[in-house]
């Protein structure tokens, strides 16, 4: 740990791996925009290297995180910090991942880090869930439609994979909709291909926890 605040730098961390998990692919640009406490305080406390260095992998304990911005440099990540104005609704330490990935695709995750290295996601894109970390998450984007949910827990059970939790939400009736389930084992990739084939899917993101 880097700074004085268990939630600042080893949050910031775990965060950040989260959300390079929930991208699922290289990312080529992000923007951590800061809310709160975060805002304030993200260059004092190491907020900003841990940011960085969890969307290069390191983990907490690595000896690199405070050569993290040189990394990056090294590997092409552009990055950059915008300080927002204060959100009450938010948490105290709060940043939104704007984050443009390898195949030129736009995503938001919306993060909040709660002390002692504990950290969740609020938000996807403009879809909320609850993510922790704490289980293997299949994320999905699909057309709204009856029987997507039976479609992917039937591949799920297939592959002999327990669902532990699943959340779904849509815009509106037909419309764009969300899944997520959390799993006990991470699933396979062909059964992450096989959900992907389903008809009006548009997006499968197979989430690994964080350690």
């Amino acid at each position: 740990m880097i700074g004085p605040s268990s939630s600042h730098t080893a949050g910031a961390v775990r965060l950040s791996m989260l959300a390079k998990n929930v991208a699922g692919q290289p990312i080529k640009a992000v923007v951590f925009k800061l809310y709160n406490s975060f805002a304030k305080t993200y260059q004092g406390h190491g907020t900003d290297r841990g940011l960085v260095a969890g969307l290069l992998g390191l983990n907490v304990d690595d000896d690199r995180v405070p050569e993290a911005f040189e990394r990056a440099r090294q590997q092409g990540l552009v990055f950059s910090f915008e300080p927002q104005p204060n959100q009450p609704s938010y948490p105290p330490n709060t940043v939104l991942f704007d984050m443009t990935l390898e195949d030129g695709e736009q995503l938001q995750v919306l993060g909040h880090s709660l002390g002692g290295g504990k950290v969740y996601i609020s938000r996807i894109n403009e879809y909320k869930v609850s993510l922790q970390g704490e289980y293997p998450t299949l994320v999905m984007f699909y057309h709204d439609e009856p029987g997507m949910i039976w479609q992917t827990t039937r591949i799920i059970a297939e592959a002999g994979i327990n669902i532990a939790s699943l959340v779904c939400a849509r815009k509106h009736k037909g419309e764009e909709a969300f899944m997520a389930i959390c799993l006990d084992h991470l699933l396979d990739p062909e059964s992450v291909q096989a959900i992907a084939q389903i008809g009006n899917v548009y997006a499968v993101r197979n989430v690994d926890k964080i350690v």
